[in-house]
């Protein structure tokens, strides 16, 4: 029977990545490594097909890494890259090889799992696979190093020019506009003493421009997965949702 070559690429890839998982996880008694594993735990199947590349500990420091022309991924940093959030989806289309990879995620050099896995086994067991070694890798993201005033800081680079550093207004910026920018710590008092967080996260975003009045001000969902930014989608909304959180720190009390 003749195979496709990209089939006995794969095949050859398995071979290399699980002599070296075998070495990682060697007993007294050596045994020949296996091409699927019947367990579809995420840890099972990440040390066996993930961490000869990547490493245990999935900081892209396997046994294999040095032999490739770009060194693994750092696993790790997947939620820290989208701005907080774990890019689930993405991970799991850059494993099956559906869709555009991820730009944390590095190269696209790693072997595309998703066909050679369906290869050996059902669809049913394969989106299980992927699914747990997903789950897994989530499980190994690092607590990202945010400090309590991180809503605080994207507000001083992103809106105290117009705003003010103190949200009332009054911001350096403002005198070139036709409107002088509202007063930002007034949401609470003037909806009744509840802060309204998801009319505001849509004013940041954009999607609430008639809530703005006529839009001086830039639409940030936009600019945080563009330009410079270049955060995707997930990652911009986490980002504005640390803005939102500081609003909602800094608006005036009503006097009892």
């Amino acid at each position: 029977m003749r195979y496709p070559t990209g089939f006995v690429r794969g095949v050859l890839a398995v071979g290399v990545l699980a002599g070296a998982a075998a070495t990682l996880g060697a007993r007294a008694e050596p045994q020949a490594p296996k091409i699927l594993i019947d367990s579809v735990a995420g840890h099972d199947s990440f040390d066996l097909y993930c961490s000869p590349c990547h490493g245990r500990t999935g900081q892209g420091d396997g046994p294999v890494a040095l032999a490739l022309k770009s060194r693994p991924a750092d696993l790790t940093r997947l939620t820290e890259l989208g701005g907080g959030t774990f890019p689930a989806e993405g991970v799991r289309a850059f494993v099956t090889g559906v869709g555009r990879p991820i730009a944390a995620h590095g190269t696209s050099e790693m072997p595309v799992w998703g066909p050679f896995f369906r290869y050996f086994e059902s669809d049913i067991r394969v989106r299980e696979r992927v699914a747990n070694i997903v789950t897994y890798i989530e499980s190994l993201q690092r607590e990202p190093a945010v400090s309590t005033d991180q809503g605080a800081r994207l507000f001083k680079t992103y809106c105290a020019s117009c705003h003010g550093a103190n949200g009332r207004g009054a911001g350096p910026a403002s005198e070139q506009f036709r409107k002088i920018p509202p007063d930002l710590t007034k949401y609470t008092a003037r909806n009744g003493g509840v802060f309204p967080s998801e009319r505001v996260r849509r004013i940041v975003d954009g999607t609430g421009v008639a809530a703005h009045g006529d839009r001086d001000m830039p639409v940030w969902g936009d600019a945080f997965q563009g330009g410079r930014e270049g955060l995707t989608a997930d990652g911009a909304r986490a980002r504005i949702d640390l803005i939102v959180r500081f609003l909602e720190a800094i608006q005036e009390r009503a006097a009892h």
